[in-house]
C-alpha cells in the first residue's frame, strides 16, 4: 500500500495533508524518514511512525447504519447531533459517510474508510440504485407515474432526472391513514384538513441530487412528511436494527451493496 493512502485510511489526515506531512518529514517506516508520499509500505509487518507516534492499522471497514430522524450527517456540529455522535467509544478516524441522508430523513446509511467502495457507490456513472419508502400529501396517478418513471423536471436549468421506479402502497385521506400507520408522530395535521388525500410508496433512483426525492415528488403535486432510505443497490436495512444502531457489515453485504452478488 502507499504510503499516504496507508496515513490517510488511519485517519493521519486527508490524502492531501499526509502528502505534505511526509514530505515535511514528519513520517518514519522502521525507524527510518521518508519523504516520498508514493513509497509502498506492508502495513502489516513495517513500523510507520507519524509525530515519533507510531500509526496502528485497523484495516478497511463498513457499517450499516440506522440513521434516526433529527440528526445531522455530518462528522460534528457545534449545535446539532451528528450521525458519529452514535459511535461513542467506537475508532472512526478516517471513516467517513456515504453520501449523506437529510436531517428529517431515516434509514440505510452507510459510513467506510474505503474510498473506492464510496465511487462505486456513490458516482453517478456507476448507477446504483437507492430505494426510499415515502408518506406524502397529495396523490399518484398513472400519468404522475409515467412523468417520474421516464424522466422529470425538478429544477430550472437542470437536466430531467434519469428514469425511476415508483410503486403505491397506499393512496387514502389522512384520516385513515393515520390511524393504520404511525405518520401521527412525524407529521400534524390540522384537524380540519383531515381529508386531504395521502400517498406512500416506494422510490427507486440511480442518481444522488440534492433533496431529489422530495424534489420529484413535487414535480408531481406531492409533498413529502416522511422520508426513509431503505436499499442501497442489493443491500437492503437490518430492520432488526433500532434506530441510532449500526453494526459491520458481512463480505457478502459488501458485495450485494456493489452489485456483485
Amino acid at each position: 500500500m502507499r504510503l499516504d493512502k496507508f496515513l490517510a485510511q488511519c485517519g493521519v489526515g486527508t490524502r492531501k495533508d499526509v502528502r505534505t506531512y511526509i514530505k515535511d518529514g514528519m513520517v518514519k517506516v522502521n525507524g527510518q524518514v521518508i519523504t516520498k508520499p508514493e513509497i509502498e509500505i506492508n502495513e502489516n509487518d513495517d513500523v510507520i511512525e507519524y509525530l515519533d507516534k507510531v500509526v496502528t492499522y485497523t484495516g478497511k471497514v463498513y457499517y450499516m447504519f440506522h440513521k434516526p430522524g433529527g440528526c445531522i450527517t455530518a462528522r460534528k456540529d457545534a449545535i446539532r447531533k451528528t450521525v458519529f455522535d452514535f459511535f461513542e467509544g467506537i475508532n472512526m478516524n478516517g471513516v467517513f459517510h456515504v453520501g449523506r441522508l437529510d436531517k428529517d430523513t431515516e434509514g440505510l446509511l452507510l459510513l467506510t474508510n474505503d474510498g473506492e467502495f464510496e465511487h462505486k457507490l456513490m458516482y453517478p456513472e456507476k448507477h446504483v440504485e437507492k430505494t426510499y419508502f415515502f408518506w406524502a400529501l397529495g396523490s399518484l396517478d398513472e400519468e404522475d407515474r409515467k412523468k417520474l418513471e421516464s424522466g422529470i423536471s425538478i429544477g430550472k436549468g437542470e437536466k430531467l432526472t434519469k428514469p425511476a421506479k415508483i410503486e403505491i402502497d397506499k393512496c387514502e385521506m389522512y384520516k385513515e391513514f393515520e390511524q393504520e400507520t404511525c405518520i401521527g408522530e412525524f407529521y400534524k395535521m390540522d384537524s380540519r384538513r383531515y381529508d386531504q388525500p395521502v400517498v406512500s410508496g416506494y422510490l427507486t433512483i440511480s442518481e444522488g441530487r440534492k433533496h431529489q426525492v422530495k424534489r420529484m415528488l413535487k414535480a408531481v403535486g406531492c409533498f413529502v412528511i416522511y422520508l426513509k432510505r431503505i436499499s442501497i443497490g442489493g443491500l437492503t436495512l437490518d430492520e432488526s436494527l433500532e434506530k441510532g444502531q449500526y453494526r459491520l457489515l458481512t463480505e457478502v453485504e459488501i458485495q450485494k451493496a456493489l452489485g456483485e452478488v
